[in-house]
């Protein structure tokens, strides 16, 4: 099953650290914020990735072309006979990551769309964005998904209410979804999605297609998306506070997503 990360994004609201690089490249410590994205995913069996780039894609290419040799030591012998003997590994070795340029403008929406491809004949798919982290279960979350038949699943947290808001019921039927309005309920989305193949029905490649606005309005319309709820760590990166927020947790020991 493939975990599916929006990386394409500009990240204009913290474009201090995002001017030279893409949002998901900006480090936590001495690796990307993506890296523990997928990190936390491959800890729950979750390994196989497929990324939606966009802005500064080639960089985020570039990295995980790269990976052998920006995590291990290693000896090279330069000149026709050319060899590389590496001196230690790393915990990535059964990682399969798809890199996919989805366009530089394209919305969220019209990115999952334009990699169908990858995600292949799979029933059931995660998707999250590239700048947020979580302790959230995986496990339980894949459990609940594929217990309530519904073709999309969305992660309930409580964060400030400067974001949007999830409304449901008691069952956890979402019945309307609002995208950055002020909330009143406490809880709004925090990524983490699972989704049924058939979710990709209600996208579009237009590059115009914001999957937070008409598809998820549509999918709670018509009884199709269900909230997960979950009550501990949540944090995206959107500021320089929340930049430094997430590095003083990591160098102080303390990262609830740190699980390996």
């Amino acid at each position: 099953m493939k975990t599916v990360i929006l990386c394409g994004g500009y990240g204009t609201r913290i474009r201090d650290l995002t001017s030279d690089i893409p949002k998901p490249m900006i480090p936590i410590a001495n690796l990307p914020i993506l890296w523990h994205i997928m990190k936390y995913y491959a800890q729950s069996g979750f390994n196989e990735f497929v990324l939606c780039l966009g802005y500064k894609a080639e960089t985020i290419k570039r990295f995980f072309l790269d990976y052998e040799s920006l995590t291990t030591d290693f000896t090279i012998t330069l000149g026709t006979d050319r060899e590389i003997i590496s001196h230690n590994s790393h915990g990535e070795t059964n990682w399969r990551i798809t890199l996919a340029d989805t366009g530089l403008n394209t919305m969220t929406g019209a990115r999952v769309k334009r990699v169908a491809k990858y995600i292949g004949d799979d029933e059931d798919f995660m998707l999250t964005y590239g700048d947020g982290l979580s302790n959230i279960d995986l496990t339980k979350l894949f459990a609940f998904h594929k217990s309530h038949g519904k073709l999309l699943t969305v992660t309930g947290v409580h964060p400030p209410a400067r974001f949007g808001e999830i409304e449901h019921d008691a069952d956890g039927r979402v019945v309307e979804f609002n995208e950055k309005t002020q909330t009143s309920s406490g809880r709004i989305s925090g990524g983490f999605f699972m989704a049924k193949r058939e979710m990709l029905d209600y996208l579009s490649d237009d590059e115009g297609c914001v999957m937070e606005v008409e598809p998820m309005r549509n999918l709670a319309r018509d009884g199709q998306l269900m909230l997960y709820r979950h009550d501990g760590f949540w944090q995206c990166m959107d500021t320089m506070r929340e930049y430094q927020l997430l590095n003083s947790l990591w160098n102080s020991g303390q990262a609830p997503w740190k699980t390996w």
